[in-house]
């Protein structure tokens, strides 16, 4: 497996913090290197706890709904299809849970690369910060890419994925087909089975609108 380069580890841990920082930027960019990491691992460890948790929930939802349907069918053959569809649908958001509490493995090593690497923390608090002071604008221009669908309707981990690649596109100078990579390669990790393909389109269409007509 290839290592990763210092500001896709940024990207991730900017990424998993940021819903979990209720602080004034101003006072962000003023934190000792140690108490921003401290923060920003903190906020990380809760997303991921959060979205493992919703997703066992959701899980655990469908095996009871599979289960009650199946007890009370009285072996009737539409009943039956339902509740196998139900258990289908639960046994996918277990092997999402899984697949999350595999990222939660993988999150140790992440602390210590950013521990390590200072361009690692750097460009991570530049993403929390850049973010924190432009969510209006950036929510502007993501909401003029959207079809049929709201901002405020998006599911947090993708609001945040496509805010920090348009961050990246608008204030930071990172070239769009970067910022679209690994945006998508975050909503592979991070977002819904389609989320990624929900991103790119998205973001493509965000780069349609930036130059002037």
């Amino acid at each position: 497996m290839q290592p990763r380069k210092p500001q896709q580890i940024a990207r991730e841990l900017a990424l998993l913090s940021l819903s979990q920082l209720p602080v004034n930027p101003k006072k962000l960019q003023k934190l000792p290197d140690d108490q921003l990491m401290a923060k920003l691992v903190l906020g990380a460890v809760r997303t991921l706890t959060a979205e493992v948790q919703d997703t066992l929930n959701s899980a655990a939802a469908e095996l009871q709904r599979s289960n009650d349907r199946l007890l009370t069918s009285q072996t009737r053959a539409s009943d039956l299809n339902t509740a196998r569809i139900m258990l289908q649908e639960a046994i996918g958001c277990t092997q999402t849970a899984i697949n999350q509490l595999g990222l939660a493995v993988d999150f140790p090593e992440l602390i210590q690369l950013a521990n390590q690497d200072k361009e690692v923390r750097n460009y991570a608090k530049e993403i929390v910060v850049t973010v924190d002071e432009n969510r209006p604008i950036l929510d502007q221009i993501i909401s003029q890419a959207l079809v049929d669908w709201q901002v405020t309707r998006l599911a947090q981990i993708d609001r945040d994925i496509l805010q920090i690649a348009v961050a990246e596109m608008k204030f930071m100078e990172v070239p769009p087909s970067i910022a679209i990579n690994e945006a998508v390669e975050l909503a592979k990790r991070y977002s819904g089975d389609d989320g990624h393909r929900f991103i790119n389109g998205v973001l493509r269409r965000v780069t349609d609108q930036k130059q002037p007509a």
